[in-house]
């Protein structure tokens, strides 16, 4: 099938392939990575930040694109995972492990979301994004993760699906890590 580009913005395209829309990234964006960071201490981080899409504050994994600014357009999925770990929190990872890739949203875009667990995190710095962003990090405790979480919907808040997921990735690494003990 043939596409059509629909709209040209400066970071997304809106195309058509037959008769579905979709949106895709700029040509400069090599992929997006999200991070499932956990420290040593058995917590784990979200960062949290008003979305105009969603019209309000959003509790998400560090996450960002990856070769979107001129000095990174070379760059890995995994230094683009530990950059914006850095960048969004302020806390850079020991070990930055791959564990699964695919679509973000199929109806609605062509994206492909990368995921890294980050463990053994510490602070090395001030975290809260770049000059666009006003990110707010939350370090939780694993453990309380989940009732965390439900309050901070119950205080109006949404919670990006793909914590869920990270969650589960913590979830089945030290179910896997204590069997082998």
């Amino acid at each position: 099938m043939e596409k059509e580009t629909l709209y040209q913005g400066r970071f997304i395209s809106l195309v058509r392939e037959g008769s579905w829309e979709y949106a895709e990234r700029s040509k400069e964006v090599t992929g997006i990575v999200a991070i499932v960071a956990h420290t040593e201490n058995d917590e784990v981080i979200f960062v949290e930040q008003y979305r105009p899409p969603c019209h309000g504050r959003v509790i998400e994994f560090p996450a960002g694109l990856v070769g979107d600014k001129k000095e990174c357009h070379s760059e890995t999925l995994e230094a683009a995972a530990q950059r914006e770990l850095e960048e969004e929190t302020g806390y850079r990872a020991e070990t930055m492990q791959f564990v699964a890739a695919g679509p973000a949203s199929a109806g609605i875009t062509s994206e492909v979301i990368s995921f890294y667990l980050a463990e053994n995190v510490k602070k090395v710095g001030p975290g809260g994004g770049d000059a666009s962003e006003d990110i707010k990090v939350h370090v939780v405790p694993l453990s309380q993760a989940v009732s965390w979480l439900g309050q901070k919907v119950a205080e109006g808040l949404q919670v990006d699906v793909k914590v869920l997921a990270g969650l589960y990735i913590l979830t089945e690494q030290f179910q896997a890590s204590r069997k082998s003990v």
